[in-house]
């Protein structure tokens, strides 16, 4: 069971007013979990929320000792996509804002230190597929469904979306999503490789994401921090190199050679 102990944007405590969908913060040890929730039990992405995840990120990045982020949401889905109703009257330069944040907010998700998984409780459509994607894992219930439906609107994903899907299961399958704007279901998911793996509800997913979390343990935090920033650059030997300068490499050497767990790992 997660427990919610912050609510990013409001010091107080509480529900935000300026948005249907709010974004709480929960921080337990090694494990940060970030929830978006609404009274209608369907998330949306407006300029407001986009805003209450980039100051949740910012807290979890400030955090000492985390080494894992989940992303859920409580309710019907795990987000439906942008708000809708904001983006009807946008002007160009208004679209460009509001594009530019979400692509900024995505990218800081994408590139935090620790790793991250989304866990999908249902529907991810458009910006809540984007979401998901910006996350290195996704784990999702069998009956949840997936897509980037924006072509049916007239409209493209505009938050990283088609970058990140294609070099994730490949051109010509993104853009049969893209294109169709139809979803998939999570096993279909599955075996192409855009969901990592699928649970039989939403009880079974808040018992495997935490699990799974653990299986990482053996990791140095600082040698996943560097790894992945190599897996967006492409520079393996400054990581590598990095990795001398500090001291989890040292103590990781030792564990080795005294055949006991490294620091991290108990």
């Amino acid at each position: 069971m997660w427990l919610l102990v912050a609510w990013v944007g409001n010091p107080n405590g509480g529900f935000i007013a300026m948005s249907n969908t709010n974004v709480g913060v929960a921080i337990d040890g090694p494990m940060a979990v970030i929830t978006l929730s609404t009274e209608t039990g369907i998330n949306v992405l407006s300029s407001a929320v986009l805003e209450q995840l980039r100051d949740g990120l910012d807290q979890v990045r400030q955090a000492t000792g985390v080494r894992s982020l989940v992303v859920r949401a409580a309710g019907k889905v795990f987000v439906a996509g942008a708000d809708i109703k904001e983006m009807a009257d946008f002007s160009p330069a208004q679209a460009r804002v509001y594009g530019e944040n979400g692509q900024a907010v995505f990218h800081e998700l994408e590139q935090m230190p620790c790793f991250t998984v989304a866990a999908i409780n249902g529907a991810a459509m458009g910006g809540g597929l984007e979401l998901a994607l910006a996350c290195d894992f996704r784990i999702a219930v069998k009956t949840a469904k997936l897509g980037l439906p924006e072509t049916s609107l007239g409209l493209t994903p505009g938050w990283g979306g088609i970058g990140r899907l294609q070099r994730l299961i490949g051109p010509s399958r993104a853009k049969r999503l893209f294109f169709s704007a139809l979803p998939v279901s999570a096993e279909d998911g599955l075996a192409i490789g855009l969901v990592d793996e699928i649970v039989n509800s939403a009880e079974d997913l808040s018992a495997r994401v935490p699990a799974f979390c653990k299986s990482f343990r053996r990791g140095g935090p600082e040698a996943i921090a560097l790894a992945k920033r190599a897996f967006a650059d492409g520079d393996d030997v400054s990581a590598f190199v990095e990795c001398f300068g500090g001291d989890e490499s040292k103590e990781g050497l030792a564990a080795f050679v005294a055949k006991r767990p490294a620091l991290w790992m108990e």
